[in-house]
């Protein structure tokens, strides 16, 4: 995701590496840049024009930092202008109504029906959400209400339709009617995919608003459509008054122009984004992690909150005193990429970190990884504990259990016992925490 927009604007930062200060002639050469690179990432005209006059204007006005260089200077002033204009905050749901509404609405094929299931999930998970209810207001596709009902079979979340109905607004009234008596906490309603400028499927989607009376009207917009994604909210905003946006395909070939642009052209939120296929993969939108990856940084905050979610503190800290003794095992080993596995693909993970989700190393083939799990899963207990050594003969089984070479056997054993004695000869950990200053595990 981002790839162009990010190496563009990396390739701005570095012709500025080098420079001893920050010059009106280096600045102006650097915000054209900048502007070139966002207008060919499909960002609005007039976004692009306000924040390449707010960049030029803080740069040309800061103090460069002694501690900084004055391309770290210029792009901690990019960092933060988009970190603006996306909205500074995270935005939370409005869940106040007796059930809270959240109706979905947008063009056909922006993923309403599958991110009505993310939301569902997402408000489960984090206890927003006790007993939800989907409500399959979308008449117009074949196959959307199956396509809910399924959804809602995985995540375990009841989905209300009208067999034979072909009146949505009738559909969502009753769906509201269900909610109440059902004693549902939250109603989520999937609506049809309509082009903005169909005035009677506009005046329809007004009359299910009527009847709802939504806390929350979410436009759920494609990020691969760009600006177009940006105009459509707008329109959908004027009609609906929409009270914030869902970016869904920021996992895919996204310029970063509806990302960038959507917030301070529609002046509501952007509240979630899907990154992945799976319906876990929906997450809070933060500006400052959107343009964290915009300009290459990683993503440490959300990867800070997936690991929150998945690893249990008590078992980090057996882990880190196993580390530090070097008596941690392949059982240990084995448990920690589970742990990983319910956080995501690997791949997107190592995206995550600084410096990394642009290097060619991001294009490894998963499936090597995965084949350690099947290799220490083919252990015995007292193989993966290291309570019985790993002999040849032993070796040969594992990778006849794994469906792998014994090379592949070896080089794990090898790797292994290569890692503990890396951290058996490292320094005295309490010794490295003065020196740095503080602990390096927390």
């Amino acid at each position: 995701m981002l790839g162009t927009l990010t190496t563009k604007l990396q390739g701005v930062f570095s012709q500025l590496t080098g420079k001893k200060r920050l010059t009106e002639e280096n600045i102006a050469d650097a915000v054209n840049e900048v502007r070139l690179a966002l207008l060919e990432a499909d960002v609005n005209y007039s976004v692009t024009k306000t924040l390449v006059k707010q960049v030029k204007e803080k740069a040309l006005g800061d103090q460069v930092i002694k501690s900084v260089t004055p391309g770290q200077q210029f792009i901690k002033v990019v960092h933060d202008e988009l970190v603006a204009l996306m909205g500074s905050q995270e935005t939370e749901l409005q869940l106040t109504g007796q059930p809270a509404v959240i109706m979905l609405c947008g063009l056909q094929g922006s993923g309403k029906t599958t991110h009505c299931a993310k939301l569902a999930k997402y408000l489960k998970k984090k206890g927003l959400a006790k007993t939800p209810l989907l409500a399959a207001c979308d008449l117009q596709r074949p196959a959307a209400i199956e396509q809910l009902k399924t959804l809602g079979q995985q995540i375990q979340v009841p989905v209300f339709s009208l067999p034979g109905e072909m009146d949505p607004v009738r559909v969502a009234q009753a769906a509201l009617k269900q909610a109440k008596e059902g004693q549902h906490d939250v109603l989520i309603v999937d609506t049809a995919g309509r082009l903005h400028i169909d005035d009677e499927l506009m005046k329809q989607l007004e009359r299910i608003k009527a009847v709802l009376n939504p806390q929350e009207i979410l436009f759920v917009a494609n990020a691969t459509t760009g600006q177009d994604a940006v105009s459509v909210a707008t329109e959908f905003n004027n009609r609906m008054a929409v009270t914030g946006s869902i970016l869904t395909m920021l996992d895919g070939n996204t310029r970063g122009g509806a990302a960038i642009s959507i917030r301070e052209v529609t002046g509501k939120p952007l509240k979630f984004e899907g990154v992945g296929e799976r319906l876990d993969d929906i997450q809070v939108f933060n500006p400052k992690s959107m343009a964290d990856r915009i300009l290459g940084m990683g993503d440490t905050i959300n990867l800070v909150k997936k690991a929150q979610e998945h690893i249990d503190e008590e078992e980090a800290q057996k882990l880190e005193q196993k580390i530090r003794s070097a008596t941690f095992t392949y059982d240990d080993y084995l448990k920690q990429i589970q742990t990983v596995k319910k956080m995501g693909s690997i791949k997107s993970l190592l995206g995550m970190l600084p410096g990394l989700g642009q290097m060619p190393a991001m294009d490894f083939d998963e499936k090597e990884f995965f084949k350690v799990e099947a290799m220490i899963l083919s252990m015995t207990f007292d193989e993966r504990t290291e309570k019985s050594e790993l002999t040849n003969p032993r070796r040969k089984r594992v990778a006849q259990g794994s469906g792998t070479k014994i090379e592949d056997v070896n080089k794990l054993v090898k790797s292994f016992k290569q890692a503990k004695q890396f951290f058996k000869n490292m320094p005295n950990m309490k010794q490295l925490e003065k020196m740095m200053g503080g602990s390096l595990w927390r």
